[in-house]
């Protein structure tokens, strides 16, 4: 790895001053959107909109071009029309800007020459002048703790231990919009595009050093140098988790990539064999992606391989029970019975109808009574062969047989048994017809370290994925 890459990519998600090319009296405009954006996130840099004729913007000083703003400029975000970019590269050479990152698009990803040769032709100068390319056709950068928001988003989430890079500026914003609602905190992201300079190896090479970055995730299209990159996933891997969505597995998704960010198909069979091998963990999907870093997030390294489900809080918990079984099951996840000590004190706790004092464990709707559901979870905790605790607790049911106090008291029993000792608390919360109470209850436990699922199915499947990283780095290959 690329020891100096700290240093070398730091005005990327640091940087001290930012002008934006492209941003005008037109707030429809997306310069003037990346611009606001800035301002409304409270970005403490030097901020700079440029533009030919206007004077002032969105209440800042603007400027004729980039050579023309007073001391020095990082990094440069740009929307204008592809035609103009050579020009303005020229203009950021001669201000000596570090970074240029490219909204527009109109380069390679159209498969046509003029923008094939339009692009190489833009990498020539950058590279002659010493300037640094993110994208073109991409969205560009998400640093919370530089308070840089991502593309037009006028509001972030708390800085985290994620780095996350991504082909896609749509899937990015995705991740970063899941990230914010289920408590995913984004160390930085970056979406790079057509990568026609700085790649996913380079940001890959970043985020392996970077202090801030515990775990890394990614959304790829494509790869420019496939053995540079499983060497580099291999070693990466065995010191942070490394939890990839490849977009085109498909024919036709390949040449839907193909022209989305001009990447090359690899064929998905050579594809999952390299990642299996590098021990990086492979997801396909949005949801997955989300579900998984999630769980990396908030749980400790172990081995996740027996589990205790409790159901019925409210009532109707026997079907729950059966498909929370098949789901664990499916995922290589055992839902071990509890001992006989364990079951005579449950027998002791449950209503002598309706419950059933099994793994899983359908509390016949005595989850409502406090003191029963909080005896109930000092008993499972201390059960010595389970590993991780999932609670089927759909607030919106719950709040429909409950009052919400209740509901939120139940919740801060799951909090105070998920602090009190190591083994892992996870909550399943299938989306009902109730709305801001239910996302606050979530928002509560996701705070508190307590992850949050739509079903038991992702839930079973984002373990079982970090089950496999742990597997093979810490088993199989220690």
């Amino acid at each position: 790895m690329n020891a100096d890459m700290l240093k070398e990519l730091e005005p990327i998600f640091f940087p001290r001053s930012i002008a934006v090319v492209g941003a005008s009296s037109n707030r429809l405009k997306f310069g003037t959107g990346y611009l606001n954006a800035l301002i409304d996130t409270g970005y403490q840099g030097g901020l700079y909109p440029v533009h030919p004729s206007e004077g002032e913007i969105s209440g800042l000083k603007a400027y004729p071009r980039v050579r023309d703003i007073p001391g020095p400029v990082d990094y440069v975000i740009v929307s204008i029309p592809a035609q103009y970019t050579l020009d303005l590269m020229d203009d950021c050479v001669a201000k000596g800007v570090q970074v240029v990152q490219f909204f527009t698009a109109g380069f390679s990803e159209t498969g046509e020459e003029e923008g094939i040769e339009l692009e190489r032709e833009l990498v020539r100068r950058a590279k002659a002048g010493g300037v640094r390319i993110i994208g073109p056709n991409c969205i560009g950068v998400y640093s919370p703790a530089n308070r840089m928001p991502y593309g037009m988003m006028s509001w972030m989430g708390e800085p985290g231990t994620v780095g996350f890079i991504s082909q896609s500026g749509g899937h990015g914003g995705g991740i970063i919009e899941a990230g914010i609602r289920r408590g995913i905190g984004f160390s930085k992201l970056v979406s790079f595009g057509n990568g026609c300079d700085l790649n996913s190896i380079d940001y890959l090479e970043y985020f392996a050093q970077d202090p801030e970055t515990a775990i890394i995730g990614g959304y790829l299209e494509g790869i420019p140098d496939g053995r540079r990159f499983f060497r580099l996933a291999r070693e990466v891997s065995g010191a942070k988790p490394l939890i990839i969505w490849k977009g085109g597995r498909t024919t036709a998704g390949a040449e839907a990539a193909a022209s989305h960010t001009a990447s090359l198909a690899i064929p998905d069979t050579i594809w999952s064999a390299m990642l299996r091998q590098a021990g990086v963990v492979r997801v396909d999907s949005l949801e997955e992606l989300a579900d998984t870093l999630l769980t990396f997030q908030h749980y400790p390294p172990f081995y996740c391989h027996q589990a205790a489900i409790v159901a019925g809080l409210a009532g109707g918990g026997g079907g729950e029970s059966v498909s929370s079984t098949d789901a664990c099951a499916s995922m290589g996840i055992d839902v071990p019975p509890f001992t006989a000590g364990a079951r005579d004190r449950l027998k002791a706790l449950m209503p002598p109808a309706g419950a059933i004092l099994r793994n899983p464990l359908d509390m016949g709707g005595g989850g409502g009574n406090l003191d029963v559901l909080r005896e109930t979870m000092e008993i499972i905790v201390a059960e010595p062969q389970i590993d991780i605790i999932v609670i089927n607790a759909h607030i919106d049911n719950l709040a429909s047989f409950l009052s919400m106090e209740v509901v939120n008291a139940m919740n801060d029993i799951f909090i105070h048994f998920r602090r009190a000792q190591r083994k892992p608390i996870v909550v399943v919360c299938r989306p009902g017809m109730g709305g801001s109470e239910r996302l606050e209850q979530e928002a509560k436990l996701g705070r508190a370290g307590i992850p949050i699922y739509p079903s038991l199915d992702r839930a079973a499947q984002a373990i079982a994925n970090m089950n496999q990283y742990y597997q093979y780095h810490h088993t199989a290959h220690p």
